[in-house]
């Protein structure tokens, strides 16, 4: 006999909450407020909203689902089974925080607040939970397959994020690393890919067919940087899209279903160790960018959470591309 349904509502803590187990009560929470120039009643009336949204999610479930609640800040404690469907109800961001710990349960994104999100992940109002829930149980639920990034280091530890990971260190000063691209192919971006091939390809390049700092080892490149950004199609309007524009935008940023990935490598330094000819490219299904930590500590993490992320130190390598996992969300 197959279980029923779980409807999961995740959501997170109001600012209105945070204020009050910082100062204790509403009128501390106010003097805290009024003291800077602000006022409480705008905080406690979003605060409302959002607990009238939850309520009417929760009353949306059919009686006979099961359900449960999970805030932000547990997620990564929280074991979401095959057959739950998982209702998100608060801001886009939060869609994201949750798509990594998911493993393709349909996802509902509920705006508990519209007028103050974009919408691009929360695309529903409270009052249509009841029928996108039946609709995600329904043969051939219409959903978008949205790509999702992953990093998968020697050590078997794995990371899958919606919008983007980053490889760093966790303050975002220099992190040294060896860079390189594995796959079928020759991946844009590569050094062969402008002609850099021979012997030169597992030696330092010097004299006067290379410039001042272009080492690469073994076919990759020893680089010292800000870190190195890969990023999808739904992450292309935050950071990634930043990067972009910075590079003038030269490359086609990916659409949100489109399995490619765009990734750069911040503030390359050149230097007669390090080099900068590897610093952007793309990412199909079935290539990889593998980065060999060449430093005591870094870090990687996805969609900005840097409470929950890999973490490795000399020789120790990652290697980043599309993943297997998408993000289901209801249309």
């Amino acid at each position: 006999m197959s279980l029923a349904p779980r409807a999961v509502i995740v959501h997170r803590t109001t600012e209105y909450e945070e204020l009050l187990a910082r100062h204790g009560t509403h009128g501390q929470a106010e003097f805290f407020l009024s003291s800077r120039g602000r006022g409480i009643d705008e905080v406690a009336e979003r605060h409302r909203r959002t607990g009238r949204a939850l309520a009417t999610v929760s009353a949306a479930v059919p009686s006979q689902w099961r359900r449960a609640r999970v805030e932000r800040a547990d997620l990564d404690r929280f074991l979401f089974a095959p057959e739950d469907v998982v209702v998100v109800a608060g801001q886009d961001g939060l869609v994201a925080n949750t798509a990594k710990y998911l493993a393709g349960q349909p996802v509902v994104g509920i705006d508990t607040d519209p007028g103050r999100n974009a919408g691009v992940l929360v695309r529903h109002r409270p009052d249509a939970a009841g029928p996108l829930l039946r609709a995600a149980v329904a043969r051939g639920a219409a959903v978008d397959e949205l790509t999702m990034v992953e990093a998968v280091a020697d050590d078997t530890q794995r990371l899958v994020a919606l919008n983007e990971i980053y490889l760093g260190r966790p303050d975002h000063q220099t992190s040294r690393y060896r860079l390189d691209l594995d796959g079928p192919g020759t991946p844009a971006g590569h050094p062969e890919a402008a002609g850099n091939t021979g012997p030169a390809q597992s030696a330092v390049r010097g004299g006067s067919d290379a410039g001042d700092g272009d080492v690469v080892v073994g076919g990759g490149e020893v680089q010292a940087s800000s870190g190195v950004l890969v990023g999808t199609g739904t992450g292309a309007t935050g950071w990634l899209r930043r990067l972009w524009r910075e590079r003038g935008g030269s490359r086609p940023l990916p659409a949100p279903a489109e399995a490619r990935l765009l990734w750069f490598v911040r503030e390359a330094w050149p230097s007669p160790a390090t080099g900068t000819s590897l610093v952007e490219g793309d990412l199909t299904a079935g290539r990889r960018l593998r980065l060999t930590v060449e430093s005591d500590r870094l870090v990687v993490f996805g969609d900005g959470m840097e409470s929950d992320a890999l973490e490795l130190t000399w020789g120790q390598s990652v290697r980043v591309g599309v993943s297997d996992t998408s993000l289901r969300l209801l249309v």
